[in-house]
């Protein structure tokens, strides 16, 4: 039997989408190692019908805890605290900054064995084996553990939200937290996004690459996406962050977000593997670029070979007239 603990990341009422994926996806493997998925919530004031609300996603019981928002070593102290009071034999977290943070210093802090930028996992004899893309996705490498829990942090988007509509217990879970673990205070919270669109959970994503030649050149993505209307956002490669074209918070890759849209629309893009990671899970993929032997021709559902500043134009208008007829 294999219990498993997820650390849920709530925010102004809500909870993140890649802690509902980690959820559903604990569920789903706890299920077939004959354990219990559990949750725990570290917040102020979290009302119990918030965290009851994680049972709709496979939790069958939540640790509420009252404590700091948004601050990574609480959330240390709450989870260790939870796993030497249940039986967990594994931890997950649905990937972010924060995920990152509370992973390593959780297993840090218990001696645990972590995975991180797992893309899936699997159970395996009543175990867990997590699943990682190493060598520039050329190769996959397979986890096991050895500790008595394994720490597991997925790529974001790397579960799918699934609800059950189930129920969960929700539990007051008091924690005595360390001295050093109230040195920070949270002064304000948020997210930067460049044009507050979730790029990650945009249906249309129109990103751009040095081919657009100049910061400038965005504005042909700003207008093809705006064109779509919708649920649509503008991304970016790490090339034209770097050159300080684009906001961090659009960057698509190894090094930033992981997107799969249902439509990825790649401008002046080239195709490193280091940005095809980020993407590749996009359901149709279209290419516009110049040069017929850019790399990202031989991964896409559609090439065009051309100047993007005379197609996109015309993709735009084209769209335009699509949607008023």
């Amino acid at each position: 039997m294999a219990n498993i603990l997820v650390y849920a990341l709530q925010y102004e009422g809500a909870f993140n989408k890649n802690s509902l994926g980690a959820v559903s996806e604990a569920a789903k493997l706890a299920s077939e190692t004959g354990g219990e998925a559990h949750a725990i919530v570290v917040g102020e004031g979290v009302s119990n019908d918030l965290a009851a609300s994680l049972g709709n996603y496979g939790a069958t019981k939540v640790l509420n805890v009252n404590g700091p928002e948004g601050l990574a070593q609480p959330v240390v102290d709450a989870m260790a605290a939870a796993v030497a009071a249940g039986d967990y034999s594994y931890a997950i977290f649905g990937g972010g900054l924060l995920g990152f943070e509370v992973g390593a210093g959780l297993a840090a802090r218990l001696d645990a064995g972590v995975a991180m930028e797992i893309t899936a996992v699997r159970a395996e004899g009543g175990k867990l084996v997590a699943e990682r893309p190493i060598l520039g996705d050329s190769a996959i490498s397979q986890i096991s553990f050895r500790s008595d829990l394994g720490i597991i942090i997925s790529r974001l988007n790397a579960f799918e939200i699934k609800e059950t509509g189930g129920s969960a217990t929700v539990e007051d879970f008091s924690v005595d937290f360390s001295d050093f673990s109230g040195q920070a205070t949270m002064i304000t919270r948020g997210e930067q996004r460049g044009a507050d669109v979730d790029i990650e959970g945009a249906d249309i994503l129109v990103a751009g690459g040095r081919g657009l030649g100049a910061e400038e050149g965005f504005e042909l993505c700003e207008a093809l996406a705006t064109a779509f209307g919708g649920n649509s956002a503008v991304a970016a490669t790490r090339a034209v962050v770097d050159a300080g074209w684009f906001p961090y918070a659009g960057q698509i890759g190894q090094t930033g977000k992981t997107v799969a849209p249902k439509l990825y629309l790649a401008a002046g893009i080239s195709g490193a593997i280091q940005h095809k990671v980020g993407m590749q899970g996009a359901e149709n993929i279209v290419a516009i670029n110049k040069d017929a032997n850019a790399p990202i021709f031989e991964f896409s559902d559609l090439g065009i070979v051309g100047d993007l500043n005379k197609i996109m134009p015309k993709l735009t208008e084209a769209v335009k007239a699509k949607k008023g007829a």
